[in-house]
């Protein structure tokens, strides 16, 4: 039976080429700009002189500005805003738990990875931590100074023929300085977008670059956003190789997302030590408290008076300073034995703060020394004590006590997402895992790192190609990392035997695209049209497509899926039904009807689980999504979308 003629149509999912793609993210600003500024706008174009009004005082015009400037800024910044040409193609057999698990250890290129997660992740995560390449000069494995970036990271890391080394970071490029900014700067403007209203990034770095780190953070996220520099004392013996000083610290550069009072940095718990300095010398019911004096510096009218103790002694502030309250709330204190005048009642007043009453955690200190933290030596042999080797593979990793710290303040939701885009050694996953056994948290972590590739004959890096060696693992720091994920999972269960939590990881890895771009020969344009007539890549699974189906839909990379056989093909049911697709080839007229009936009452029974149940629950939102190639002809293809149509489900694509 054929369907009635329908307008519904199959609309296809984007396929142009990148060049056509990069306008994405500047309309996408745009549009946003053009919601709060509409008169800025004539024919589809910006004015400026009119913005430039709307805007006041606030522009300004002077040809010398203050800020931080180098050579490829601008570039850096058209980088951030060029979409990526690629996708993740998932990977189960190097996961633990893939089925369950909600974290992600993603494989590549930060840069490109990041564009990638714009969609899915964007204004989801609370924290990120970062502890990206300190500059001392070395060659960077981020070059970002290529045409093609998918086909020049295969080649770098080695998944390629080519795997050519990138040109070297030379004190010609501004003292080093350019190149490690022109890295640092597009990952940081796509790490923002990412980060939630209320949440906060911490990033690590050493004296080389905190000046213009520092700086560059706050063109990124406001120099109003800038919490604190934090000093974290990383080595806690001297090196006498050392040109002139020994350096024994790093520093953390915390800032807020820019949310307004939304975002917030938690606190740290309250220890023994805290808690014993409070006392209850006459035995007040409200429990222990700790005398804090009455009076502060300088002199204010209203504070300076006399306060008549118990006793009938007078006391006075000080000089140059004055009593806190004024005089009818000191009085009402003094009534409410919050007053104390010591064991006699004659000695200067101070105030009571009751243990009881104060808030369950304390600030924290820009100083965090090694003995609260731990240092690079205490990570090390954590590392050599998990792996069971004599000698780490990672130089200068950061201990899990460090990174407990950075989630107690930035991720004290147990509901939290938290990102690190230069995973290294994959201690922000460990810490993670540790930090949900101690308070019963479902954090969940997404971790990025570069597949480097590490070589034996490198003193620094014999160690580590040694131990990929001994897993059977190709030599790069990736595949340590998910090592050592692996193992600390494991550690976490036996030394949490009642944790029930997620220690698992779904692993993913960035290639080309699996939909072939239009590029066309000038010379063979028929040709070109019979090459293009199947534009998936070969070879890739139906995963591969999903995938990337989800990415480009904005759906979280851990959505529930689920399949079922309809009219002899697979559907694909993702997110209870958010996102429906059959990636079967050979749709034909006959296929068309009871393929299109199956899946509506399908999505119908979804529907009605997830509303309650009722004939009158609606397929609101879903999309369905089919190969273009997978239709035997356009009538079979209109017939499909006009029965769905029928059904309520309007939102059909092809690939």
């Amino acid at each position: 039976m054929t369907a009635p003629q329908s307008p519904a149509t199959i609309q296809p999912i984007d396929k142009a080429s990148p060049e056509a793609q990069s306008a994405n993210l500047v309309e996408g600003n745009l549009a946003q700009l053009k919601a709060l500024f509409p008169e800025a706008f004539t024919e589809g174009r910006v004015d400026f002189e009119v913005l430039k009004q709307l805007l006041g005082t606030v522009v300004d015009e002077r040809e010398e500005k203050y800020g931080l400037n180098w050579h490829g800024k601008r570039r850096a910044r058209q980088l951030a805003l060029t979409p990526s040409t690629g996708t993740l193609r998932p990977c189960p057999e190097e996961s633990v738990d893939w089925d369950t698990t909600q974290n992600l250890f993603i494989e590549g290129d930060n840069l490109e990875v990041l564009k990638l997660l714009q969609k899915s992740y964007a204004g989801k995560v609370k924290l990120i931590y970062i502890d990206p390449p300190y500059n001392t000069g070395k060659d960077f494995v981020y070059p970002d100074n290529f045409q093609d970036s998918i086909k020049n990271y295969l080649e770098l890391t080695g998944q390629v023929e080519g795997g050519q080394k990138i040109s070297s970071n030379t004190e010609a490029s501004g003292r080093f300085h350019t190149d490690w900014l022109n890295m640092l700067y597009p990952r940081l403007k796509l790490a923002k977008a990412l980060l939630s209203r209320d949440g906060a990034i911490f990033v690590s770095c050493d004296d080389n670059e905190a000046s213009r780190l520092k700086l560059l953070l706050d063109e990124i996220f406001g120099e109003e956003n800038f919490v604190a520099q934090v000093v974290w004392e990383k080595m806690y013996t001297t090196k006498n190789d050392a040109s002139l000083i020994s350096a024994s610290h790093d520093y953390i550069l915390v800032y807020l997302s820019g949310g307004g009072e939304e975002a917030t940095i938690g606190s740290l718990p309250r220890t023994a030590a805290m808690d014993a300095r409070y006392s209850n010398p006459d035995n007040d019911p409200r429990g222990p408290w700790k005398a804090i004096p009455l009076y502060a510096d300088g002199e204010r009218r209203n504070g300076r008076y006399v306060v008549r103790g118990k006793t009938g002694v007078e006391f006075s502030p000080p000089p140059n300073s004055h009593w806190r309250y004024s005089q009818e709330d000191l009085l009402a204190l003094i009534a409410d034995n919050r007053v104390w005048f010591g064991r006699n009642g004659d000695s200067q007043p101070n105030l009571k703060r009751f243990l009881a009453e104060l808030d369950d955690g304390v600030k924290a200190r820009t100083l965090w020394s090694h003995k609260e933290v731990g240092s690079n030596d205490t990570a090390s042999r954590e590392i050599k004590g998990l792996l069971n080797v004599s000698e780490s593979p990672f130089s200068f990793p950061k201990p899990t006590s460090l990174l407990a710290r950075v989630i107690e303040l930035g991720a004290p939701s147990a509901e939290s997402i938290v990102l690190d885009f230069f995973a290294g050694s994959g201690t922000t996953a460990h810490a993670v895992m540790l930090k949900n056994a101690a308070d019963s948290g479902r954090r969940r972590f997404i971790l990025v790192q570069l597949p480097e590739p590490v070589d034996p004959l490198e003193r620094e890096q014999k160690a580590a190609a040694d131990y990929c060696d001994a897993i059977a693992r190709p030599r790069n720091i990736a595949e340590l990392a998910k090592q050592r994920l692996r193992l600390a999972g494991q550690k976490v269960k036996v030394d949490a035997p009642m944790f029930g939590g997620d220690v698992g990881f779904r692993v993913f890895k960035l290639d080309s695209s699996n939909i072939r771009a239009w590029l066309p020969q000038p010379d063979d344009l028929s040709g070109s049209l019979l090459s293009h007539v199947e534009h998936l890549v070969p070879g890739r699974v139906e995963d591969d497509l999903l995938v990337e189906l989800l990415l480009k839909l904005g759906l979280d990379l851990i959505v529930p899926m689920e399949s079922r056989q309809i009219a002899g093909k697979t559907v694909h049911s993702i997110g209870a039904g958010a996102l429906m697709a059959c990636l079967s080839d050979g749709i034909d007229r006959d296929v068309a009807e009871p393929l299109a009936l199956g899946i509506a009452a399908w999505q119908k029974a979804q529907a009605q689980a997830l509303q309650g149940g009722g004939d009158n629950a609606t397929p609101v939102g879903t999309k369905l999504v089919f190969k273009d190639s997978a239709f035997a002809d356009d009538v079979a293809k209109t017939n499909l979308a006009a029965i769905l149509s029928q059904h309520g489900l309007d939102d059909v694509r092809s690939l």
